[in-house]
């Protein structure tokens, strides 16, 4: 690595330093550091168990004990053994935790805000926080089932649309394409998997089914933030995972030419062109996989 690359990430660390407040001794000027605020919105966004805790935060057992320690000593949070398992803890906010949770939460939407307005270009500069914050999180991008109806699904879904409708030659009317039943991509006949970077949707993928031993793959699609870090072979093995264990044993799909990287992707892990099997307008590539 080049010195200029070096210096330049530096300069970033120091930036994103500076403005998180990483060094102040009062986050937010709530009276606690950082460390002990991001343990208390953790569990204020419902990661209570305290391994799972431990292991979103990075943290080792040690500091993570010391962390909850002090946030029960103020009276935020108890911990209480899980339910299920006396061995495990679990964390949960009291009232005043509650509270306090608020106030973090109304404070840091003000100083996001407050970003965006001081800089001219907020689109690009959000764009770039993506970016970053995508591939320092690579490890922890989790794939999800979800419901191919919800809040999330259909943010993925329509930025799925618009890409189809700016990189088609013909443009994307979803009304013209054999548009999946949202049924046919739920269990048992299917599922809908999406990909989410602490908590925020960043790809997906259908597996479209009939009840039989074929399916369809649809909708794959990864945001640009994300690509480059093999999530859509992430997504399409975890959909080929899915379909195993459904039962399937026949996976189809269409594509464009123009969606050359996902071309190439189906080329490469196994997927055999075969003849048109559909009338969708769109699709001039036709592939099956057995699995």
């Amino acid at each position: 690595m080049s010195t200029d690359a070096i210096r330049r990430i530096r300069r970033f660390n120091r930036a994103v330093t500076a403005e998180v407040g990483a060094l102040d001794t009062s986050f937010l000027g709530r009276g606690r550091p950082l460390g002990a605020a991001r343990v208390l919105n953790a569990i204020g966004h419902g990661r209570g168990e305290v391994g799972s805790l431990r292991d979103y935060l990075g943290l080792d057992s040690g500091l993570m004990s010391r962390l909850l320690r002090s946030l029960e000593e103020e009276g935020l949070i108890v911990t209480l053994p899980h339910p299920d398992d006396a061995r495990r803890r679990v964390a949960a906010l009291t009232e005043a935790g509650r509270q306090e949770f608020a106030a973090y939460e109304a404070l840091s939407n003000d100083r996001a805000a407050e970003l965006l307005a001081r800089f001219p270009k907020g689109d690009d500069l959000l764009r770039a926080m993506d970016l970053v914050a995508t591939a320092l999180g690579r490890e922890r991008i989790a794939i999800e089932e979800s419901d191919p109806r919800s809040e999330q699904a259909l943010h993925c879904l329509t930025a799925y649309y618009a890409e189809l409708g700016r990189r088609l030659a013909t443009g994307f009317d979803v009304s013209l394409s054999r548009d999946p039943e949202a049924a046919d991509m739920m269990r048992p006949r299917g599922t809908f998997l999406i990909a989410r970077s602490d908590g925020l949707p960043i790809g997906c993928v259908g597996l479209k089914g009939k009840g039989g031993e074929t399916a369809e793959i649809k909708r794959l699609w990864v945001c640009p933030s994300a690509r480059g870090l093999g999530l859509a072979r992430r997504l399409m093995e975890a959909a080929e995972a899915a379909a195993r264990d459904l039962g399937i044993a026949i996976l189809r799909l269409d594509s464009n030419s123009a969606l050359t990287e996902a071309l190439q992707l189906y080329r490469r892990t196994g997927w055999v062109e075969i003849d048109r099997f559909n009338d969708d307008p769109y699709p001039d590539h036709f592939f099956e996989k057995r699995l």
